[in-house]
């Protein structure tokens, strides 16, 4: 029996060429197709009947979609813990996990990604920090073709829920804590934002708003775009002239904490998502801490939910406002 890198090879093809033919990529040209199709019946190639017959035991299956980051590998800790969830929680409830990533649509209409995905046998998705203009994903969502459940995205429909924590509360929370901790004074506030096409940086972005007003303090808000550098940019330049510093991200609270330590000076700074890395800086710093994990799970058991036939909703996680140290990461 033909192998699938025999088929390559007569096609003159890569062997992932050949995968996309076989489940219906819909970025593969028409001629390549052709030229696969026509191997696999020249070689008489069979694909992995094994593999089809594991799926089939499944009730379901399902797809995550999540982002690739092309900056620091830190953020890598977020997606794996959001795969680790899915994927035991899954099998838990007899449900197949398809992994998939936003980049791989950015160049095809919703109509291409339905019917991809139709093809793959997939019939719920999480979606994972879905933009506030996220296209295609936004209008695939409001099709409802497919039951959905998208993470800190507060999306609502008959075919959608969401799950979340009260980004609001959380760094507000956050930022008081941080402030209560030190003898100040406290009148000049420089909040690091993430990306401005989030939606929890929106959320965030009130609080801090609400914050500030509350306490009589000047705000002065710099857009870090979720970037470990760019933070660190942004308080070498603004860090002397501010008494405190809030982050929307744990990867900007540790560019800016290490800036001023370049800088050889002391400002109250705190992060938000509780990532392993905050444990390694070598200054303890105010964070919120997410399970991601547990946030995948109630992900799975929501779309469960929706497959089963139940009404959506929106489901609201606990958050912990926590200072990590070393010892607490190593045990």
């Amino acid at each position: 029996m033909a192998s699938i890198k025999e088929v390559a090879k007569h096609a003159g093809v890569a062997i992932s060429t050949v995968s996309k033919v076989l489940n219906n990529y819909p970025n593969v040209s028409e001629e390549t197709k052709e030229k696969v199709k026509a191997a696999i019946e020249e070689l008489g190639y069979v694909p992995n009947a094994v593999a089809a017959a594991l799926s089939s035991k499944k009730s379901g299956r399902i797809a995550i979609i999540l982002r690739l980051y092309n900056g620091t590998s830190a953020i890598d800790e977020v997606n794996m813990q959001y795969l680790y969830g899915t994927i035991n929680s899954a099998r838990d409830v007899g449900l197949d996990v398809v992994t998939l990533f936003y980049s791989m649509f950015e160049d095809n209409n919703v109509e291409e990604i339905t019917n991809y995905l139709l093809s793959q046998s997939i019939s719920g998705i999480i979606f994972c920090g879905m933009g506030v203009t996220e296209e295609p994903a936004r209008s695939l969502v409001n099709s409802q073709r497919f039951k959905v459940v998208s993470i800190d995205s507060p999306v609502l429909n008959e075919s959608t829920s969401y799950v979340t924590i009260d980004q609001f509360k959380a760094q507000y929370e956050v930022a008081k804590k941080t402030k209560e901790m030190d003898p100040g004074p406290h009148k000049k506030l420089l909040y690091i934002t993430g990306t401005m096409v989030s939606p929890v940086t929106l959320e965030r972005l009130e609080a801090i708003k609400q914050f500030a007003k509350d306490y009589d303090m000047e705000l002065t808000i710099k857009d870090g775009d979720f970037d470990e550098k760019k933070a660190r940019e942004i308080t070498l330049a603004e860090g002397e002239v501010h008494d405190m510093i809030v982050c929307a991200s744990d990867l900007m609270a540790i560019g800016a904490m290490r800036a001023l330590m370049d800088m050889d000076i002391f400002r109250p700074v705190c992060g938000f998502d509780g990532i392993t890395l905050m444990g390694y800086v070598g200054q303890q710093m105010n964070t919120v801490k997410q399970d991601f994990r547990l946030a995948a799970e109630t992900a799975v058991g929501e779309l469960k939910r929706l497959l089963d036939g139940e009404e959506s909703r929106a489901v609201i996680l606990d958050h912990e406002l926590v200072r990590l140290e070393y010892s607490d990461i190593i045990k």
